[in-house]
């Protein structure tokens, strides 16, 4: 009977019909946890993102954006990644960015019979080599060294030794001009740079003896001297010592080019076209979007460097420092766009001291540190061919804790500003939109750039890093063309997005909240969304349908 009882579905104590049994059990615990995270997520939300009655937003120019429907918003972002893809096929069609050619020290012993080298010849030299020819397309010259050692041990070796270079060029006639450390001046510029070797049994880590940032010769006689290696090579026996010749591929450098010329032509033609648009509106009437977009779009012009060929014609370093400085410029723009723009929404009114201000203090400390390290350090090698600032420990552990205090302010600041934004502009028409379309594009530039930026490839004013490593994967052309691809044609899915859709309309019959007209005819009455009455009644979806829910 008991077996009986418990079996007994429950009574219909309504008596409506049929009766419900109250879930129990995990599910229920776990809706239950689920609502409790949600209530506490919603006290929490009261703090970071006060709500407050929006019931005068900004008046701005009517955006393509509003009138798109999901075919458009489909096109828009299949030309993206169609052009995108486009750029990546060349890149991997075109050549490598960088040839490498290499010698070996043993090779380089003097000309004299084998009992009169030294035996620790290894472990100082002098090393006396030839580069291969150069031209001014190579760009750039770096010589990286690897040592090979008899060790079997288990056991890491971090050594510190010193090295001196000399550096010769050869003329037209082959006669050896100084450079760096000739008799010129009795060498008294030539400076022992210290290096840290570190070895992993047999495998030494390469270090890079010099980097020459602009070419004046098609050869260079380079004199290398060791110090400080004479006992590590008692115990551990130098086998080789391996220099490598690294430097910019000649057709790459003719690929970009070309390509930095066609992108300065589209964003030209780009930039004219949305200005053209928007020259029918008063500036005022500008979205914040639009007012970025004509300070963006001016600042990609630079950042692919209509001077660039500048750098191969003009017997200066003055053109590649202004490249460095252009590039560094723009993309700390857009990290400012995305700051103001996820503030912009929520805020009609920018001054400078409480808009502006507290973002530039975010954003200024990182355009520094890129300018410090590329113009900087291009200076001093200018001066110095052997300068390394990875040797230089205590100020660039200092620069790079640096970094990463401003980016995470940024993350964080980033952050915060997109949580306000969407808790308090999320179900609000067109800010929805506008939210939606900024976050998918940034997030798109941030995935691809973080992808790029893993595979060892860097901006000019971070590449000069990268590539002095050997094992930098650079396999071909397609990393550049998709840096500089995703950039370009970034900002001109913006451009199309946010530019006005039409001609103003003018007529006083437009609905308020049909998206399809411009909204800057409405009076200062009634505004977008409505008048004052209406702006008080729920905002729901057929708002953003154009439905007219005050036709009743």
């Amino acid at each position: 009977m008991a077996s009986s009882a418990s079996s007994k579905p429950p009574e219909d104590a309504s008596k409506l019909g049929y009766s419900y049994v109250t879930p129990a059990g995990m599910c229920l615990r776990l809706r239950q946890s689920l609502a409790q995270f949600s209530d506490l997520f919603s006290e929490f939300n009261k703090y970071i993102a006060p709500a407050y009655h929006h019931d005068r937003c900004e008046r701005s120019v009517h955006m393509r954006l509003y009138s798109m429907n999901k075919r458009e918003f489909a096109t828009v972002f299949l030309a993206f990644f169609a052009c995108f893809g486009l750029g990546i096929f060349i890149g991997l069609a075109g050549p490598p960015i960088t040839v490498m050619s290499k010698v070996s020290g043993s090779s380089l012993q003097p000309n004299v019979s084998t009992s009169d080298i030294p035996s620790n010849y290894l472990a100082r030299g002098p090393f006396v080599m030839r580069t291969p020819l150069l031209t001014t397309y190579s760009q750039q010259l770096w010589i990286i060294a690897k040592l090979t050692t008899d060790n079997t041990d288990d056991e890491m070796v971090d050594k510190k030794f010193h090295i001196s270079v000399q550096i010769e060029g050869l003329t037209a006639e082959h006669k050896p001009m100084p450079v760096y450390g000739g008799t010129h001046n009795g060498g008294a510029d030539v400076k022992n740079r210290t290096r840290h070797l570190s070895c992993s049994y047999e495998e030494c880590d390469e270090f890079t003896v010099l980097h020459i940032g602009f070419l004046d010769y098609a050869h260079y006689i380079v004199t290398v001297h060791f110090y400080g290696l004479e006992a590590f090579h008692q115990r551990y026996n130098i086998r080789t010592v391996q220099f490598y010749f690294k430097s910019y591929n000649p057709a790459f450098t003719q690929i970009e080019i070309w390509f930095r010329f066609i992108f300065v032509l589209f964003t030209f033609i780009i930039t004219c076209w949305f200005a053209h648009t928007l020259r029918k509106y008063p500036m005022n009437d500008w979205s914040i979007e639009q007012k970025w977009l004509s300070i963006l779009l001016p600042l990609l012009l630079l950042f692919n460097n209509p001077i660039f060929p500048l750098i191969f014609i003009a017997n200066n370093w003055f053109p590649g420092i202004i490249d460095a400085l252009l590039q560094t410029t723009f993309l700390c723009g857009i990290l400012m766009f995305w700051l103001c723009v996820y503030h912009g929404l929520r805020q009609n009114e920018r001054k400078f001291l409480t808009f502006y201000l507290p973002k530039l203090i975010v954003v200024l400390p990182i355009w520094l540190c890129a300018v410090v390290l590329g113009i900087w350090e291009k200076c001093d090698e200018l001066n110095d061919p052997t300068y390394s600032h990875f040797e230089d420990s205590e100020n660039y552990n200092g620069l790079k804790v640096f970094v990463s205090i401003a980016g995470a302010m940024y993350l964080l600041y980033l952050v915060l500003l997109m949580l306000k934004a969407y808790s308090e502009l999320r179900s609000m028409p067109y800010f929805d939109m506008r939210l939606k379309i900024l976050t998918l594009l940034m997030l798109i530039v941030l995935s691809i750039s973080l992808i790029v930026t893993m595979q060892h490839f860097g901006f000019d004013t971070l590449e000069d890093n990268f590539i002095a490593q050997l094992y930098t994967s650079y396999k071909s052309s397609a990393q550049f063309m998709c840096f500089y691809g995703l950039l370009n044609f970034y900002l001109y899915a913006m451009a199309y997005v946010y530019s006005p859709s039409g001609p103003a309309v003018h007529e006083p019959i437009i609905a308020k909240d049909n998206p399809t007209f411009s909204m800057i005819n409405d009076s200062d009455e009634e505004v977008m969304y409505g008048s004052d009455e209406e702006s008080r009644r729920p905002l729901n979806s057929a708002c953003r349908k154009g439905n007219d829910y005050d036709s009743d």
